[in-house]
């Protein structure tokens, strides 16, 4: 069985490449990167209050779990990936097209690294009972 929380991420992620793929539409492709943007901001919190973390991570000892601190680093890396796609947005809205290459680039990086992110985390979800 499919965990709910990581269909609503492979959509996610399918409309932020359809967004990626539609760059030059400014209407679809600003509103749609930011929504996604600001969802993966608050997934976290999302998580911690819906998620029994500290059976997981601290009974089971799960925290000491090398897949549990991977993912942990790329979700930082896309947040920080978020950071610097933010910076060049804001310069490409004010006029400056010599960052136009750098978003794009940037744009592919924010793509793999978050596919790489719900990979990880498809990884982590804790099977569900069927007894």
């Amino acid at each position: 069985m499919v965990s709910g929380t990581l269909i609503f991420a492979f959509a996610t992620y399918a409309l932020m490449v359809w967004a990626f793929l539609w760059g030059k539409n400014r209407f679809f492709h600003m509103p749609v990167m930011v929504s996604v943007m600001l969802i993966d901001i608050g997934f976290p919190v999302y998580l911690v209050m819906t998620k029994d973390w500290y059976r997981r991570l601290i009974e089971q000892e799960e925290i000491l779990s090398f897949m549990i601190w991977m993912h942990f680093i790329l979700v930082l890396f896309l947040y920080a990936l978020y950071f610097l796609q933010t910076q060049s947005a804001i310069k490409l809205m004010r006029g400056d097209e010599s960052v136009r290459d750098e978003h794009r680039n940037q744009g592919k990086g924010i793509l793999i690294a978050r596919g790489l992110v719900i990979l990880s985390a498809a990884m982590l979800i804790e099977p569900v009972d069927q007894g």
